[in-house]
C-alpha cells in the first residue's frame, strides 16, 4: 500500500504545486484504499498512479472495504471537502 501511495504522489503537478499539494496527496491517499481493494481505474491519473495490473472491479460501489477502510475514506473525503479539493 505504501508503494502505491508513494507512486500516486509521483503524479504530483509541478509548478503551483504547493496550493494543489493537500488535495494531490488526499486524492493518492484516498484512492490507494482503493487500488488495495482492487478497483480498475478509469482515469489517465488513476491508470499512471496505480496502473491496471491488480485490478478486478470496474464499478466502485463493487469494492469491498472493510468498516476501517470506509472510515479512512470518509474521513479523506471529509478533508477534501473542507480543504475545496476537486477531482
Amino acid at each position: 500500500m505504501l508503494l502505491r501511495l508513494a507512486l500516486a504522489c509521483l503524479v504530483l503537478p509541478a509548478a503551483p504545486a504547493l496550493a494543489a499539494f493537500p488535495c494531490d496527496a488526499f486524492w493518492g491517499e484516498r484512492n490507494a484504499v482503493y487500488a488495495e481493494a482492487g478497483y480498475c481505474f478509469r482515469t489517465a491519473r488513476g491508470i499512471k498512479a496505480f496502473g491496471h495490473a491488480d485490478c478486478r472491479y470496474d464499478d466502485i460501489r463493487d469494492v469491498p472495504l472493510s468498516a476501517r477502510d470506509r472510515a479512512k475514506v470518509a474521513d479523506i473525503v471529509r478533508e477534501e471537502q473542507r480543504n475545496g479539493c476537486r477531482d
